[in-house]
């Protein structure tokens, strides 16, 4: 039906807690936390439009639970024009406010269009009431996705409330920042300036950016993005066809420690769950549907990023410049693509023939940027006290010296199994082995640049639900998909325009 499509080309254009989270008693109610430490506050960019599948507000209940105990003070609702946003905001915003969260809309204008102040300014002024709707003392928050050109002005009457506005406007494009009250910055990743990977002499650093919004924002509140990772591989199956990565290896970590340097008032965590460009910290099992992301997403979690991200919240909060006081227990965190960067899938990926490329984000074979990637496992430890660190890969081992505190290593990729194990004295403290190993072949038969990432101490298991890879098979050259050689069956079940494979079953 096109609702549903309307569904999956919104999402993939958008640009239970695992056992080592604090839990929300432990962390104290965010809000308070806010208003404690000078207002500093922790958004996280949360796409509505995947969620067509949910029937009730309870659906949403445990990404509140979770987004509140690890110190996310709001989610930012991106929407779009799909037939059942209004329901979906609806049940989001109920579970929000039964579970203590803040919320606040962010209008993709990837759907709305630039002449829409009105209709932007009728929809904020619709969900203004809603109990878990954040506001700045009386000034209801607003925020977007690109939207350069919009009548601020406009959409403020149409409100009809007193709107606090940070959109995600471009300084580059020489949009006015003087009808604004602050500015979200998107660009999360390092890049050309064009919205690619860098390129020689082209080569944009997220802290550039970072400055540029500053300057133009005259003393304005800054919006300052966190992103894991980014990897979008759409073929001509869909659409809404791109394919490319941005450098992400050790982008979460590096930049947090960016963030606790630069101390912006708020900061914004780029995203909770838009899975088909792979910057999802939520969990694949939070109920969803597939736009199609599901071949490189379908058995990579990435739980170990949210986990990781803990401590640094809690120093970003109170102002500190060091995570360490903030670790209570030993940790191991880390991630790794499934494949070497080298490896030849042309023969069966999915990108190697002709798509729509329109837009200029499509690309055949690897991912635009693939040269940008490492072939290393990427390891951060978050301890009370220094240890030893033993990496091991392929049967091969590195031991290094770890500090009290957070601090990140790693070594280089082999196909094979990955393992870790962290002493002291002598005594072996954290051990254990990866549940996914480094591929010698090309999952699903695709180029698949998505990080699988994970903890040790481990934590629950974490795997799509049918819904969330019901378009795993869709466009692909191979029989079977999946990192452990799930092999997906399809059920005779035709729904509206699209197939649903209901059944996945591991093969030999």
């Amino acid at each position: 039906m096109w609702s549903i499509k309307a569904a999956l080309r919104a999402v993939a254009t958008a640009a239970l807690l695992t056992s080592g989270l604090a839990s929300p008693s432990a962390l104290g109610d965010s809000i308070t936390v806010r208003q404690a430490n000078g207002g500093k506050m922790v958004f996280c960019h949360y796409m509505i439009g995947i969620f067509y599948v949910r029937t009730s507000s309870a659906d949403y209940d445990d990404d509140m639970k979770r987004a509140k105990a690890i110190g996310i003070d709001a989610l930012a609702f991106n929407i779009g024009v799909d037939p059942y946003t209004d329901q979906q905001l609806g049940y989001a915003y109920e579970s929000a406010n039964r579970n203590g969260m803040k919320a606040f809309i962010s209008f993709d204008f990837n759907w709305y269009h630039t002449n829409q102040a009105v209709q932007v300014g009728q929809m904020i002024a619709r969900y203004a009431s809603q109990p878990a709707q954040l506001k700045f003392g009386d000034r209801v928050v607003a925020s977007s996705f690109a939207g350069d050109g919009l009548d601020v002005a406009a959409m403020r009457t149409a409100a009809g409330n007193n709107v606090w506005f940070a959109p995600n406007f471009h300084p580059e494009q020489g949009t006015d920042f003087s009808v604004i009250d602050g500015a979200l910055n998107w660009l999360a990743w390092p890049n050309d300036g064009n919205n690619k990977a860098p390129k020689p002499g082209k080569n944009v650093t997220v802290q550039q950016g970072d400055q540029a919004y500053i300057t133009a924002l005259k003393g304005k509140p800054y919006i300052a993005p966190v992103s894991p990772w980014f990897f979008t591989h759409f073929g001509p199956e869909v659409p809404y066809s791109k394919n490319w990565v941005f450098p992400s290896d050790t982008l979460w970590f590096d930049r947090w420690q960016q963030i606790l340097k630069l101390q912006p008032k708020y900061l914004e965590i780029v995203t909770w769950n838009d899975y088909g460009e792979s910057h999802y910290i939520g969990r694949l099992d939070s109920p969803h549907g597939d736009d199609g992301s599901s071949k490189w997403v379908y058995g990579f979690p990435h739980d170990a990023f949210l986990d990781m991200a803990v401590p640094f919240i809690s120093a970003f909060k109170a102002g500190a410049s060091d995570p360490a006081p903030y670790i209570t227990s030993d940790k191991i965190v880390y991630w790794f693509r499934p494949t070497l960067k080298g490896l030849n899938c042309d023969a069966t990926d999915t990108t190697l023939v002709d798509a729509d490329n329109s837009t200029g984000n499509y690309f055949k074979g690897r991912p635009n940027g693939w040269e940008t990637m490492r072939d290393e496992v990427f390891v951060v430890t978050l301890l009370t006290k220094a240890a030893s660190l033993t990496m091991t890969v392929a049967g091969k081992s590195v031991t290094v010296n770890v500090p009290a505190g957070a601090a990140i290593n790693s070594i280089a990729m082999a196909p094979g199994a990955v393992s870790f194990s962290l002493s002291r004295s002598g005594a072996t403290v954290l051990q254990g082995t990866s549940p996914m190993k480094i591929l010698d072949h090309c999952p699903c038969g695709i180029y698949n640049f998505n990080p699988y990432s994970g903890t040790i101490p481990a934590g629950q298991a974490d795997q799509l639900l049918p819904a969330g890879y019901s378009s795993i098979l869709n466009g692909l050259h191979v029989s079977t998909c999946g990192p452990s050689g799930f092999k997906t069956t399809p059920a005779a079940v035709a729904r509206a325009d699209k197939v649903v494979y209901a059944e996945a079953v591991p093969t030999a």
